[in-house]
């Protein structure tokens, strides 16, 4: 489908067809199985529409989608929004910039979060110019308070989140960019556990090398809140 510009809000049915797509694309990859996962896209300042709580995120239909405001009040659709919306609403809150929320189980991804491994190597630079590094949340019980309070400090600082012994969270400018986010994270995981785990020879980058493409990724415009990055360039937020 058409990928919009992430300068503007996507208007509702542009984020209906989109959240469908996204579903799709998580389901056939494998990061979601049954009923899991979540999507969700701002339209507004103070309006998402997001995945409907029981359904298949491979076989959603626009009739299944509900429109909620930052407060979590139901403004149209006839099914009950996802559980795990809280996440969405605290990343909304903590990050201005976040317009489109993804949250899924990508395996290997999820096999870190159980192992309470962060996805910090310096091994990839197309994860750091693109990614960055993923730390892990603290566990919380699914669908309660305590999950988005446990991704609160990450909200503002990284581009995604390891949710202890359940998932992953990626949040971006636009739902593409937030969906790649996703793709990106798992690829990475995949990286590290052959890696680091399987052939057991790692050759890490050294702190020039980052450095290089710390100047890479600020010449993009993009901003350097990655704490990691920081630490390993001494760069002063």
């Amino acid at each position: 489908m058409k990928e919009y510009s992430n300068t503007r809000y996507m208007n509702d049915h542009e984020a209906q067809e989109a959240i469908i797509e996204i579903g799709k694309r998580m389901y056939l990859k494998g990061y979601v199985a049954s009923n899991d996962g979540n999507i969700s896209i701002k339209v507004s300042p103070n309006e998402i529409w997001v995945t409907p709580t029981g359904v298949s995120k491979g076989y959603m239909t626009h009739e299944m989608l509900v429109k909620l405001d930052l407060d979590g009040n139901i403004i149209s659709g006839n099914n009950k929004p996802s559980s795990e919306i809280k996440m969405h609403l605290k990343v909304y809150k903590e990050n201005p910039d976040a317009k489109a929320v993804t949250h899924a189980h990508p395996p290997i991804a999820t096999a870190f979060a159980v192992a309470g491994i962060p996805l910090d190597k310096p091994i990839l630079p197309e994860a750091i110019i693109n990614l960055g590094a993923v730390p892990v949340a603290r566990y919380a019980t699914p669908g309660t308070e305590e999950v988005p309070e446990s991704i609160a400090p990450y909200c503002n600082s990284y581009n995604g989140v390891l949710l202890a012994n359940h998932g992953a969270l990626t949040w971006g400018k636009d739902i593409f960019e937030a969906y790649y986010r996703l793709e990106s994270l798992e690829h990475y995981a995949t990286i590290m556990l052959y890696a680091y785990y399987i052939i057991g020879k790692v050759n890490e980058l050294n702190s020039k090398q980052i450095s290089k493409l710390v100047e890479i990724k600020e010449s993009y415009g993009i901003d350097i809140k990655d704490e990691f990055l920081i630490a390993k360039t001494n760069i002063r937020k």
